[in-house]
């Protein structure tokens, strides 16, 4: 599977771990920055890389990391077919998958440990959304991103 990951400076150190772990999965990984953490950026530039990467069909899913998790989520989430879930463990990556078809996952470095952190990106990576009734919630997200205005 193709994945886009993107951190700022306060996610760079998990980024760096989830992007050695994916390529080692066999999946192929492209490295959205930022490059270090030394030099502090602002984390909606990443989180629209990842998003815009992943809404466009550069990639099929995407990996988001900041300090919580939080900001860069909400800035994945502001591209329109973007569906970014801040998770801390393996029961929220399967959830954020199975029943929001989740196509983003983002993390907080400074929330959730390494181990736990790579095992959620398991769990996210290897869940199948279930359809069915949550299919209808999916439809419904899409027609909401469809009546925003433009400006």
């Amino acid at each position: 599977m193709r994945i886009a990951v993107g951190s700022d400076h306060a996610g760079y150190a998990l980024k760096t771990e989830v992007l050695a772990h994916l390529a080692a999965a066999g999946h192929e990984v492209d490295d959205l920055g930022t490059e270090s953490a030394e030099v502090s950026v602002d984390y909606p530039l990443f989180g629209r890389s990842v998003g815009e990467a992943v809404a466009d069909g550069r990639a099929e899913r995407g990996v988001c990391v900041c300090g919580s998790g939080i900001g860069i989520g909400i800035a994945a989430n502001k591209v329109p077919g973007v569906r970014a879930a801040v998770v801390h463990d393996v029961t929220s990556a399967r959830l954020a998958r199975g029943h929001n078809d989740a196509n983003v996952v983002c993390l907080g470095q400074r929330l959730t440990g390494q181990a736990t952190a790579l095992d959620a990106v398991d769990a996210f990576f290897s869940t199948e959304f279930e359809g069915g009734r949550h299919q209808r919630r999916i439809d419904q997200i899409t027609d909401q991103e469809r009546q925003q205005p433009t400006s």
